[in-house]
């Protein structure tokens, strides 16, 4: 953990992030996705299904590809997606304790919305830890993982990315990160549901191989930062 002595500003993806992959909040928003295509496209659900995982590789997300081909106003999406029970979202009162002890400041950097944010980090146990919450509408509506977005994030918060620390689920939502100087950390997940997902849409799972834009891999994540805690002492 020495080399993460230096970090004084801690971003944290929030979608099989900070909660287990395996509790499947993530798999509601993505049949509300298809069902919102569906519904406003009139298309069957094969047709839904296949728009849906084509926008993502192609656009960043879903909400890109649909605003771009079809004008979709961003608002009428993200409040039907994210319209959704949260009471699968287990609390982590350890994760919660290790957060709250990281030194410097803490955000949130997801290509949701601010209200889907503060609705899970609730449920978490996490509300009122986080400095600041840069979401999709923050951003202007262009995704993780494209490098603007994050030299906005940059830009808005302040940070120094030289001394700060990346956590995401998705190995290429942190080569941006890695290019821009920060030490970025892949949160693993062990969850099987995202089999037929496409590959830049599947969280890492412990043991994969992974780039060296990648300083650190952890399947723990309240574990690993306590162990950053434990370093700074």
């Amino acid at each position: 953990m020495t080399d993460l002595k230096h970090v004084e500003s801690w971003i944290f993806d929030l979608d099989n992030t900070l909660y287990p992959a395996k509790c499947r909040l993530f798999a509601q928003i993505d049949a509300r996705m298809a069902e919102f295509i569906r519904m406003r496209l009139g298309v069957d659900n094969a047709q839904a299904r296949r728009l849906q995982k084509e926008y993502y590789v192609t656009h960043g997300t879903t909400l890109a590809g649909l605003m771009i081909e079809h004008a979709i106003s961003p608002d009428e999406f993200l409040a039907y997606v994210h319209d959704i029970d949260r009471s699968v979202v287990p609390e982590n009162a350890d994760l919660a304790r290790a957060v709250k002890a990281l030194p410097g400041k803490r955000y949130i950097f997801t290509n949701g919305s601010v209200s889907h944010a503060e609705k899970t980090l609730a449920r978490i146990g996490l509300s009122g830890l986080f400095n600041d919450i840069f979401d999709i509408r923050a951003a202007d509506w262009t995704p993780k993982p494209h490098l603007e977005t994050y030299k906005k994030f940059v830009a808005a918060t302040g940070v120094a990315a030289s001394r700060s620390a990346m956590f995401e689920d998705l190995a290429h939502n942190l080569e941006a990160p890695h290019a821009l100087g920060m030490t970025t950390v892949l949160v693993c997940q062990d969850a099987d549901w995202f089999d037929d997902e496409p590959a830049a849409k599947r969280p890492a799972r412990p043991g994969d191989r992974h780039g060296a834009h990648i300083h650190h891999v952890t399947d723990d994540l309240a574990r690993f930062l306590a162990m950053v805690e434990k370093a700074a002492a």
